[in-house]
This record gives C-alpha cells, sequence and structure tokens, in this order.
C-alpha cells in the first residue's frame, strides 16, 4: 500500500503555483487584498505566508481572533511573531464577549458542538467585516484533509472566496510550511478548533492526520475501504467511519440545494 512518501510534492512547485493563482484571482475580483484568519496553527500559517508572496505585505489582513481562558496565550504570542516576521499588521480581535451575549440571547447550554460552531462563525462574521471595510477577499485556511473529512463549520471556518490550501492533504501543509521556513513550533504543533481546553483536531477525528491523509489518498485512487485497512495495517472499523464522513459530509462543500420548481 502506500506511505507518507507517497503523497510528496515538489514543494518549491506547489508554492509558485499557489501564490500565482492567488494573485491572478484577487486581480481579477478587482479588489484590494486579502484577509487571513490566523490561529497560530499551521494551516493558518502556511496561508498567511503564501498569502503575503503572492500579494505582498500592504494588501494582506491578518486576524486573529482569540476567546478568553479558552485562547493559549502561545498561540496569540506566536500569530504576533509571525505576523512581524512577515511585516504583516496583526489585529487582535478578542471574540468573548461578543459569543457570551450571543450564548446568553440565544440561550445556547451544554451543546459543544453548537456552541463551537458558533464561536467559528462569529470569527468569520468578524472576517468578512474586515474584508468589506477594505475592499479584500477572505482568503480560507482549510486544507484538502479538513474538507473531505467534514472536519469545519460551515459557514464558519469553511466559508471563504478562495481557498489556497484546498487541493494539499495535512501532511502536504505541514511539509509546505517547513519549505517556506517557518518556525517548526507552528509546523509541529499539535492541531485544534480551539473551542474548548485540551481540545485536538485528532482526538475528534479518533486517528492521526498521517493515517488519514493515507486512507483518503488510497480512497482517491480506487481502493475499498476492506482493500485500505489491510494494506494500512488499520482496524476496519476506523477506516469505514473515516471514509463515511466524507460521504457524510458532502453537503458542506456544496453551494446550497436549490429546489426545482420549473419544468424548463
Amino acid at each position: 500500500m502506500f506511505t507518507l512518501k507517497d503523497l510528496d510534492l515538489d514543494y518549491k512547485e506547489v508554492e509558485n503555483r499557489i501564490t500565482s493563482q492567488l494573485r491572478s484571482y484577487v486581480e481579477k475580483s478587482g479588489l484590494k487584498g486579502g484577509v487571513v484568519a490566523v490561529s497560530g496553527g499551521v494551516d493558518s500559517s502556511v496561508t498567511l505566508s503564501l498569502s503575503v508572496k503572492a500579494l505582498g505585505p500592504s494588501r494582506v489582513t491578518a486576524l486573529t481572533m482569540p476567546e478568553k481562558d479558552v485562547t493559549p496565550e502561545r498561540d496569540i504570542r506566536d500569530v504576533i511573531s509571525l505576523c512581524e516576521g512577515l511585516g504583516v499588521t496583526c489585529n487582535l480581535v478578542d471574540i468573548t464577549d461578543v459569543f457570551h451575549v450571543m450564548q446568553g440571547s440565544i440561550g445556547l447550554k451544554g451543546d459543544r458542538v453548537a456552541l463551537g460552531n458558533l464561536k467559528a462563525r462569529i470569527r468569520m462574521v468578524v472576517s468578512y467585516f474586515y474584508a468589506n471595510t477594505e475592499s479584500k477577499l477572505v482568503i480560507g485556511t482549510s486544507n484538502k484533509t479538513e474538507l473531505l473529512t467534514g472536519f469545519f463549520t460551515k459557514f464558519g471556518d469553511g466559508a471563504c472566496d478562495v481557498a489556497p490550501l484546498g487541493d494539499l492533504y495535512k501532511y502536504n501543509v505541514r511539509q509546505l510550511g517547513r519549505h517556506l521556513g517557518l518556525p517548526p513550533k507552528l509546523v509541529e504543533k499539535t492541531p485544534s478548533p480551539g473551542f474548548y481546553k485540551g481540545q485536538t483536531d485528532e482526538g475528534e477525528l479518533g486517528c492521526s492526520y498521517d493515517h488519514i491523509d493515507l486512507m483518503l489518498y488510497s480512497w482517491e485512487r480506487g481502493y475499498t475501504a476492506g482493500e485500505i485497512a489491510e494494506g494500512l495495517g488499520l482496524d476496519p472499523g476506523l477506516v469505514r467511519r473515516i471514509l463515511r464522513r466524507v460521504e457524510e459530509n458532502e453537503h458542506k462543500r456544496r453551494l446550497p440545494y436549490i429546489v426545482k420548481v420549473s419544468k424548463r
């Protein structure tokens, strides 16, 4: 079966392709640049770095949107340090008060998933406010692994105008981060949605990203769940569960379904 080396790419070519297409897309839009929500993780750090390479620091707005008592201080420091290194101004918007007001108004209690998604959507509202105000596009940070498995918030962190990392598995994003010279602490940081303390991507998914990437790579090449499990030495139930996520989350990757009423 496959190994992670089978997923490898020419990362200089990847950098060139992404920056070229991103620059072209922004220019064709007639807008002034892009807005990137930066969390301190590898995906948003790579996205910000590529955006600056494509557009220049003066055309990129960086946002970091922590929540009091949930967002680690080190993440905020990492974002500020990254922005300073790239010559980009870091706009810090604390979402704590807005979240508490909305939670109280709606009356949401105890549903961790819904509350987490609310936080992601608040952050996207802020991103689009900056984009509208500055006549820019929102540049998304989701990677291919997240998009396929549905590990993102619909109309939250999944909402954007352009997705530079959308065709790269998580493994490729990490490798691209190393190629771009990002600090190891960013590239190797444990991924987390940041909805509550101690939350991690892999804890939620129940599997390492490396294994998920290999499952998805094999599935895209026509292998069945059984063949993937045997070839990678993984539990068949785990493989079926991950591939079921791909099917069940198809709606999150599509534009709203339009109900047909015309016979035309």
